[in-house]
């Protein structure tokens, strides 16, 4: 799967980056941090995750539709549509988050 990289102000991330900065989350900050941290990592790892898994599924039927091995067409257009539909949102949430981030770091103190 690939994914465009975050671009900006912020700079460049990539989906590895992001899966890797989900992974250190987990294990950084103190008590409290770490807890939040975690379960924001865990469930950013667990979307990219089904992201994944959609996006392999909807290569599967569209490859089953084009050699005409499926059976029901039709699901396997709504699994197309579905894989579509959740790659919008993923880059949507991505703009977004760049977004913030960016207001962020522009916030004076």
């Amino acid at each position: 799967m690939i994914v465009p990289p975050v671009g900006g102000p912020v700079g460049e991330l990539s989906l590895g980056q992001v899966e890797s900065l989900a992974h250190n989350g987990q294990s950084s900050g103190g008590a409290g941090a770490s807890s939040e941290a975690g379960k924001f990592g865990g469930e950013l790892t667990e979307a990219i995750s089904s992201l994944e898994k959609t996006q392999d599924s909807a290569s599967s039927a569209s490859q089953a539709l084009a050699t005409g091995t499926v059976s029901d067409p039709e699901s396997a257009v709504v699994t197309v549509e579905d894989a579509q539909m959740a790659m919008e949102l993923a880059a949507q949430i991505r703009t977004k988050a760049t977004e913030a981030a960016t207001s962020i770091f522009n916030t004076q103190v």
